[in-house]
């Protein structure tokens, strides 16, 4: 797969191991470059992981994420770019409370667009990934992603936008990530009810109803199944690597890797945006993309 190239966008450090992990892991050993872009360092992040949350990790937490990161694109065998912008957190309350000052959800979408425009022309990607108009769920950091993916993608091949930006280059393909959909959960839940234990992930299955009940299943806008089997065990040790973010004993492991592997052996996305011909359904972010495109 010499000169193909794909760009992984995402909010925070951890996004790209929890979305589409197993995809990159692929594609990079396949010979794909492959580089995730990182738009915030996730200042904000809770430590989601009891066993990290200590005061000597809180006082560098910002070094620790980043470290965690670089063994998270280690694990996925990808390379990984900064774009630089600060954690918006997740706003909580009612009302909600305004957004830090100076946050990425607030920077002019013409600042943020043009940074991710002059990665794009250095990286040349023929196929982006990001998240789709909800951001996947409704972090500012997430939904600003989708904004920033989308304006960059057009602007990109454009060489009357942001000229200082570098030599104009036309991404070919762009994606939406789709992660947990409520058929996934429902096909590891009937092997637990067919082998007679109680499915550890019902609560999981019970938000997805209402929120499938409410927008219908995302698998019903998925074209695009990679298969990538081979490649979750490296998804789960870049998961593991955020350790302040990840609980090793949390619901993110608690399918078996087999019952995972062997009923739900792919990732799901979405073409959003393409400038080549490729028939629906596909198995190949890819797809279409001929040898003169690289």
């Amino acid at each position: 797969m010499s000169g193909l190239r794909l760009m992984a966008v995402h909010a925070h450090p951890d996004d790209e191991s929890s979305k589409g992990a197993a995809t990159t892991a692929r594609y990079a050993a396949e010979g794909v470059e492959v580089l995730v872009v990182t738009l915030t360092g996730g200042e904000r992040g809770s430590i989601l992981n009891p066993a990290m949350d200590t005061p000597g990790v809180l006082d560098r937490i910002n070094e620790v994420r980043r470290e965690e990161m670089a063994a998270a694109a280690h694990a996925l065998g990808v390379r990984q770019h900064w774009l630089g912008f600060v954690d918006s957190g997740l706003p909580e309350g009612d009302p909600l409370p305004p957004l830090p000052e100076g946050c990425f959800a607030l920077v002019p979408l013409e600042e943020s667009t043009e940074a991710l425009v002059r990665v794009i022309r250095e990286f040349k990607p023929q196929v982006i990934t990001t998240y789709d108009e909800n951001g996947g769920y409704p972090h500012p950091d997430h939904i600003r992603c989708h904004e920033v993916s989308m304006a960059a993608y057009e602007a990109a091949g454009d060489p009357t936008k942001f000229p200082d930006a570098g030599e104009p280059w036309t991404p070919l393909k762009l994606y939406y990530d789709h992660g947990f959909s409520m058929k996934r959960l429902e096909a590891f839940s009937a092997e637990y009810e067919r082998i007679g234990e109680p499915f550890p992930l019902q609560e999981w299955l019970d938000r997805m109803k209402q929120y499938t009940q409410a927008r219908g299943d995302i698998m019903g806008r998925v074209t695009t199944q990679i298969e990538c089997s081979k490649y979750f065990p490296q998804r789960d040790d870049a998961l593991r690597a955020h350790a302040t973010q990840i609980d090793p004993n949390g619901a993110f492991f608690a399918i078996p890797l087999e019952m995972q592997q062997r009923l739900w052996p792919t990732e799901e996305f979405e073409l959003a945006k393409t400038r080549v011909s490729t028939a629906i359904p596909e198995t190949d972010l890819f797809a279409g993309i001929e040898d003169n495109d690289r």
